[in-house]
């Protein structure tokens, strides 16, 4: 397969479910945009990577670990998963999923913040969200639960090395150079990234990091943002802005700010960024790392925690951390 494609970010527009019974249906319709993406662009070039944003599958519209896992939560793999793996497998395409809230019994007091990256051959990552956006969510970051483990896969696979990042995770640098360095070449950003931090200045985070993490990695980023309307996700509205990135921070495509679905394409080319990485002696911010220079990795930051969480541990957790800052 070539390593010359286009991707496609594609953003939605649904009603927060109530219930787990409600996300089939929302598969459907990211089913249908995955292959109309697919087959619709196919006299022009091939779309091969497909990106959903976070929450796509279900909202944490409680804020109790209890209420989510009864509702809302899931089990990974599951039943949604598999028709994804239906559809990559008949049109050759990669699809990371927008998330799942995610449920687990090795874990019954957590619920986690799940994308899985789907392709022909079947579920070449899944990855849980590390930083959640405390202290509002009370999904777990897999870092609590095993301090050591690897929690940032990177799929080696036939369009490329793909890394995925959730939302919040983006504005901690660590988590993209972590992926970066673990050889990523195309990094995914699903998120549910709401106003005034969005697609507008004066304060236009989104278009901000999903630059800035481009170009600082020298990787592509295709970005898929929530185009809901204010009444679907109260109490915030979501600004959409999908878009793809090359590995110069130049935005090749970008859906204009505002509710509503959005599909936007843009060419990614994976050859011409390794003779980039191999050829460069300036900008090379992964070949000129001084990782003895920084002492900060190893500061104290969020303490441990008990399970489940509730947003008043959370906010417990936070001023403990700040009272170890400078």
């Amino acid at each position: 397969m070539s390593l010359r494609y286009h991707a496609a970010a594609c953003q939605t527009a649904f009603d927060a479910p109530t219930h787990r019974e409600e996300i089939e249906a929302r598969t459907t319709r990211m089913l249908e945009m995955a292959e109309q993406a697919v087959v619709g662009y196919e006299p022009f070039f091939d779309v091969r990577l497909i990106t959903f944003p976070e929450f796509a599958h279900a909202v944490p519209i409680l804020d109790d670990v209890r209420g989510l896992r009864d509702t809302l939560a899931v089990e990974i793999p599951n039943a949604h998963i598999t028709r994804y793996e239906s559809l990559c497998r008949r049109l050759g395409c990669w699809i990371q999923t927008g998330t799942f809230l995610e449920r687990s019994d090795d874990h019954p007091d957590v619920v986690f913040n799940t994308t899985v990256l789907v392709g022909p051959s079947g579920v070449e990552s899944i990855y849980r969200k590390v930083n959640p956006w405390i202290p509002w969510e009370v999904h777990a970051s897999p870092c609590d639960l095993d301090p050591e483990g690897d929690h940032f896969p990177v799929a080696d696979t036939e369009i490329g090395r793909i890394g995925v990042g959730i939302c919040y995770d983006w504005l901690f640098p660590e988590v993209t150079r972590e992926l970066a360095f673990k050889g990523a070449e195309v990094l995914c950003r699903l998120s549910a990234y709401m106003d005034p931090w969005g697609a507008t200045p004066p304060t236009d985070w989104w278009t901000l990091f999903n630059r800035a993490r481009a170009a600082e990695n020298t990787c592509y980023v295709v970005a898929s943002n929530q185009g809901a309307a204010m009444r679907q996700y109260p109490p915030f509205s979501w600004p959409g802005g999908s878009m793809v990135v090359d590995y110069d921070g130049r935005v090749l495509a970008e859906a204009s700010p505002g509710p509503g679905e959005r599909v936007v394409v843009a060419p990614i080319d994976i050859a011409s960024l390794r003779a980039a990485r191999s050829r460069r002696l300036g900008h090379d911010t992964l070949a000129h790392h001084r990782p003895a220079a920084y002492t900060y990795p190893g500061r104290p930051g969020l303490p441990p925690t008990s399970h489940p969480i509730t947003t008043a541990s959370l906010r417990e957790r936070i001023e403990a951390s700040k009272g170890t800052l400078p």
